[in-house]
């Protein structure tokens, strides 16, 4: 028995989106291959490792725990939605300036669930951003300069930068 497929439409990084997916498909399977955005990243598929994380209505959400029909008529971020090469937003340039990745695979799940962190605490200290990263695993970096990117996006939110799709090179 064939399984009907369902339009799943979301306004993801400002432009609205829609595709047919079967119910059972997961957002970030939808957000990949339907709507061939791959920077969310498939890390574990268990929700352990949080490279797929993005935001959802304004909430850091592993994007592998969620069915895109769920996702319907919803506001998406995805890493892609931060900023471009020529135009980085803050946390961009907080990962650029301190080193705040090295195999970059679980970059872009960092930089998205550390976004939410900043705007609901925008001057959290280091172990408020070591809890914001809890339920993302980064294997590289020991997390240290991971908080001095979020610290430095943090700083240059402060003096009025915009987080979401407002870059520096300006």
């Amino acid at each position: 028995m064939a399984i009907e497929a369902v339009n799943v439409s979301v306004t993801i990084n400002g432009e609205k989106r829609s595709a047919e997916v079967e119910p059972r498909t997961l957002l970030v399977h939808y957000i990949r291959d339907h709507l061939n955005l791959t920077g969310t990243h498939i890390g574990c598929d268990t929700s352990q490792c949080g490279a797929c994380s993005i935001m959802v209505n304004g909430k850091a959400v592993k994007s592998c725990t969620m069915l895109a029909v769920q996702a319907d008529g919803m506001e998406i971020t995805t890493v892609e939605g931060l900023g471009t090469v020529d135009n980085l937003n803050p946390m961009q340039t907080g990962f650029w300036e301190e080193h705040g990745l090295q195999c970059g695979y679980c970059t872009p799940g960092v930089m998205v669930a550390m976004m939410a962190l900043l705007e609901d605490n925008p001057n959290p200290t280091d172990e408020e951003i070591r809890m914001g990263l809890e339920g993302v695993i980064c294997r590289c970096t020991g997390y240290q300069f991971i908080v001095n990117a979020v610290k430095h996006a943090a700083k240059l939110m402060a003096e009025g930068k915009s987080l979401v799709g407002e870059g520096l090179s300006q």
